[in-house]
């Protein structure tokens, strides 16, 4: 894993706001970014009404309409079939946020005269962007500007500022020249491909402009170079000023403007309020472009300023109660999480066209494209706080379906294939590897119809819309994926990228091939669904893509088939048929400065390694997360955690949600900790160019999904909340079929309350809870212990001399040595791997079939052997300390690896003290893995952290600790000292002992 030191905070720490409280031009296009304003079609940078006279290079005057875009042929030094003809990227359009002041002659910025005091506020209650500035002209005028700004969240074309100026200590003039400037610096082509490949000439062409009609009327036409998308730009204006009037029009070129002056005596103000509107050809009909634009600032006019600032108020009110996520104890954090929500909102697109751009509407990273993101990150937000903006976003998918066809029909195959990068559905990226391959979004799309169907219980959408999404990219894998006679006849998939796109282009992506998988089962029962429940829309998807019962069977067929590579010598997935094999990244011999690894080493160095750039087989075991044991799902994590850069934003939330999912509060908060604040803080050291809107949806999946332990299986909504040692508790709440929940987590409790709705069912751990409206349900959350598990030889009995005896007999045998040393090691440890140890100085090499045999007679000579075993043979104090336990009502787990363990609970006459008994034979790992202790627990129906282990082997109180369980070593200090609590011997064991160890 690469180094990280979290950076200092560049902004206070206020919960409701993100406030610069003074200037610095170094840091200014990081501020343009993070103060930037939307509302899901137009987006503005935080850049300032009389321009920018600091550092050259360090100003990026942005203003962006979602899914406005130009195309430019893309150069291939050496190109091939499939490759992307046209390279698509949304557009910086019209400033029309202009206004210069003069000040008696004299013009007003940052960086002329004196600043006597300056303030910039973002308030994410209201959606205003604030400034104050307190300035003194070079001829000694002092003024007090106190600029307002919106774009406004209710009305898609139209943003408004409200400019204010007061004179301190002169009579005079000021006058203000409102203006819209059509011609944008071109982006610059970058090394970077996080940036783009820059513009070769301007994509905007002027057509035409006006200033027709009262009320500081002016308007620009202009049309896009190759796409031929016509815009037109319109400003309207009020000024309100004792003596002000207007001064003249000017259109010169790209530009155009209004100049206002008044005369002012000291202590007076003046205030202009500008609106502005934007509309394209996209949108509406080219003729109707001028007269919406004259219409919809008419219409603002009329409401003014404040009237547009109170309907957006109640807008936010409506958002805020019910998205807002609340820290008590981090007003960093809290802070973050608010921004982010703040943030996402602004950038999403409500209107079935448009989505949500990878760096949203703040800037031009990733040149205005849509990812996976949406579906794997800002999907999940909206579906549980805002679901009829998840719903307008897969439709934005729909809209582009016939484009996937396409795609997919390039490719060679059948169905749909989902384009990697995209803004109006055709396939952007350059460079395949990395882009085309990863038809994993395929799934991740048809995932995100299954999340948003089972949360809102919005099956209209999924007859009309999403259930021909779905068989279209399941049309794709079956035809894609074959049935591999060298595996078996299982279905495998070749070719692909997996999430991790430090691996390109490999076999059975087990991320891909696990997601596919529970697609095509989600799609055979949809279409089974939609046969029963709306023969209609079932009989309109037969007669249009010809779809049948049998292709459906076939989609049953591959995923009970999908081949999903595992490695049984370390028990985890493999990342794929190769991953594994690979040298691993030398992390100690990389310099913190060669990160992000992509911009310092050539691909194929990259790719020969194993290294991720992000979570790949650890996300699916979130989105997967009922198809993994949570011994699966440690181990997993364990191994390919080390090996992740995390150089895509997109990587740490996820690590944080599956930390705490495992038990690792204070890994999981680490993770957290660098999502939430990624941007404010400019964690990649990469804001400038725009905020990272997935990573920003992510830490609210953190808190949520992490720390909430939330859930949702099958219709089954489920919570396993935790909180951080840094905080006293956290808040947030969930729309959950069309009913809103409030969840609390404390350090005592955990209370769920509807606060609208009828009455929902979730589940809370492993207890069903039924919410009844505005009626609490509290359920204590401070750990207890409900469960004790031992491990069986030296803990409840001494079968070790036997094992002894068992394996000394099979050592001589063979006529190997064997000695008691060598056996202290096989204490805790499998028939098989205690084999290898017997073995390891024999020179012996033994075939997988002759090991089998050898290890069955040792259980045969041990067999032989405990058949002696009776009551007696109960270590002292063991009976008294199992019958404290049954009167108390805590449980009784058996953790042993010996096969035989039954047969001599039987023996000892002990059987009826254990309410479960955990089977070694099905393990994947034994100790010092956790698994056989997580199986215990899980028959018992405890959470681990309720439970104690006992043990009197290393290896087992390494198991009992990676369960997250607190560890009793029966034994020598010397092997134990690991364990919490640890004994010289089992008879000094007693319920009281147990009990102190988890206390309420």
């Amino acid at each position: 894993m690469k180094p990280y030191e979290h950076p200092a905070a560049l902004y206070p720490y206020r919960e409701w706001s993100l406030d610069e409280d003074y200037y610095q031009d170094e840091y200014n296009q990081r501020s343009e970014s993070v103060f930037a304003l939307g509302n899901g079609y137009i987006g503005m940078r935080g850049n300032f009404e009389e321009g920018y006279h600091g550092l050259a290079g360090t100003a990026v005057a942005g203003n962006y309409l979602n899914g406005f875009f130009d195309s430019e042929p893309i150069v291939y030094p050496e190109g091939a079939y499939g490759y992307p003809g046209r390279n698509q990227a949304m557009l910086n359009v019209t400033d029309a946020r202009i206004i210069k002041l003069s000040v008696e002659g004299h013009a007003f910025h940052l960086n002329s005269g004196t600043v006597h005091r300056y303030a910039r506020r973002l308030d994410m209650k209201s959606g205003i962007l604030h400034r104050e500035v307190e300035w003194e002209s070079p001829a000694g005028h002092r003024v007090l500007l106190q600029i307002r700004r919106m774009v406004a969240l209710q009305h898609k074309h139209l943003a408004a500022i409200e400019y204010r100026v007061t004179a301190l200590n002169f009579d005079g003039t000021l006058k203000l020249d409102s203006a819209m400037d059509g011609e944008i610096a071109r982006p610059e082509a970058s090394d970077d491909p996080r940036l783009g490949a820059g513009r070769t000439e301007p994509s905007l062409l002027l057509e035409d402009t006006g200033d027709e009609g009262a009320g500081g009327f002016l308007w620009m036409k202009q049309r896009t170079r190759h796409t031929g998308f016509a815009l037109v730009t319109a400003m309207g204006h009020e000024l309100q000023a004792e003596s002000g009037r207007e001064m003249s029009r000017e259109r010169t070129g790209k530009r155009v403007s209004v100049c206002y002056a008044a005369a002012v005596r000291s202590g007076e103000s003046v205030t202009l309020s500008k609106y502005i509107t934007y509309h394209t050809s996209k949108d509406y009909d080219e003729a109707e472009l001028l007269s919406r634009s004259a219409s919809v600032l008419d219409m603002a006019g009329k409401c003014s300023f404040a009237g547009l600032a109170a309907e957006q108020q109640a807008y936010l009110d409506t958002f805020w109660s019910h998205t807002d996520v609340e820290i008590t104890g981090d007003p960093a954090l809290q802070q973050g999480i608010r921004f982010n929500a703040f943030q996402l909102l602004q950038s999403a697109g409500r209107d079935g066209i448009t989505n949500i751009a990878a760096k949203g509407l703040t800037g031009e990273g990733y040149e205005g494209h849509y990812f996976w993101d949406t579906e794997m990150y800002m999907l999940p937000f909206f579906t549980y706080t805002q679901p009829a903006v998840s719903r307008a976003l897969l439709e934005f998918r729909y809209a582009t379906l016939g484009k996937a066809r396409e795609r997919a029909a390039v490719m060679s195959q059948k169905g749909a294939l989902y384009p990697w990068r995209t803004i109006d559905g055709a396939e952007n990226s350059a460079y395949f590897p990395a882009g085309t391959a990863q038809a994993h979004i395929n799934a991740d799309i048809a995932y995100g119809i299954k999340q948003y169907v089972q949360a809102t219980g919005d099956v209209e959408f999924l007859a009309a819309k999403g259930a021909e999404m779905l068989f279209e990219t399941s049309r794709f894998w079956a035809d894609l994926g074959h049935y591999n006679p060298a595996r078996g006849g299982a279905f495998c998939i070749d070719a692909v990228t997996g999430p991790d796109e430090y691996t390109a282009i490999v076999n059975n992506n087990a991320y891909t091939n696990l997601m596919v998988r529970d697609q095509l089962l989600y799609a055979y029962e949809t279409a089974d669904w939609l046969r029963r429940e709306y023969p209609g829309d079932y009989a309109r998807l037969q007669h249009e893509m010809g779809l049948s019962a049998e292709e459906a069977d076939g989609w049953l067929e591959a995923a009970e088939k999908m081949f999903i590579p595992f490695d049984k010598a370390l028990g985890i997935y493999a990342q794929d048929d190769t991953f594994l094999s690979k040298q691993k990244w030398d992390f100690g011999r990389t310099p913190a400065d060669k990160y992000p690894l992509l911009l310092h080493y050539h691909p194929l160095v990259i790719y020969r390694h194993q290294v991720l750039k992000q979570a790949d087989l650890v996300m699916a075991l979130f989105l997967l997360g009922d198809q993994f044991s949570l011994a699966d799902k440690i181990r997993n994590y364990q191994y390919y955690e080390p090996l992740t850069t995390h150089d895509s934003s997109l990587s740490p939330c996820i690590h944080s949600i599956v930390s705490a999912e495992i038990g690792d509060l204070a890994g999981a908060y680490a993770y957290f900790d660098r999502t939430v604040r990624m941007d404010l803080d400019d964690i990649n050291r990469n804001a400038k160019d725009g905020l990272h809107m997935a990573a920003m949806a992510g830490s609210w999946m953190s808190i949520v999904n992490g720390f909430g332990g939330m859930r949702q299986y099958n219709g089954q909504l489920c919570f396993s909340p935790a909180l951080p040692e840094q905080w006293e508790s956290y808040r947030f709440k969930i729309t959950y079929s069309g009913q809103l929940l409030d969840i609390y987590v404390g350090r005592e409790a955990a209370v769920y309350t509807l606060l609208e709705g009828e009455g929902l069912e979730i589940r809370h751990k492993e207890q069903t809870l039924r919410l009844s409206p505005q009626e609490p349900v509290r359920v204590p959350l401070a750990k207890r212990l409900e469960a004790v598990i031992f491990d069986l030889d030296g803990v409840i009995t001494d079968t070790a001399e036997y094992h002894y005896l068992a394996w000394q007999a099979l050592a001589d045998e063979l006529g190997v040595p064997f000695s008691r040393e060598k056996n202290e090691r096989l204490k805790g440890v499998s028939r098989l791997e205690s084999l290898d140890i017997v073995l390891e100085d024999s020179g012996l090499s033994l075939p997988e079939a002759a090991k089998l045999r050898l290890a069955e007679q040792k259980n045969d000579h041990y067999r032989e052997m405990i058949g002696r075993i009776t009551p007696a043979d109960l270590l002292p104090g063991v009976p008294e300390l199992l019958d404290s336990l049954r009167e108390r009502g805590i449980q009784v787990g058996l953790a042993s690896a010996s096969l035989n363990a039954p047969v001599i609970l039987e023996r000892l006459g002990a059987a009826s003290w254990f309410q479960a008994i955990a089977d070694p034979a099905g393990l994947r790992k034994g100790k010092p893995d956790p698994e056989i202790f997580l199986q215990a627990a899980e028959l018992l129906g405890v959470t681990p952290g309720n439970c104690i282990g006992v043990e009197d082997a290393a290896a087992g109180i390494a198991a009992i600790k990676a369960a997250g369980m607190k560890a009793v070593g029966i034994g020598s200090p010397a092997q134990l000292g690991d364990a919490d609590l640890l004994l010289p011997r089992a008879a000094e064991l007693s319920a009281e002992k147990l009990l102190e160890l988890i206390k309420p």
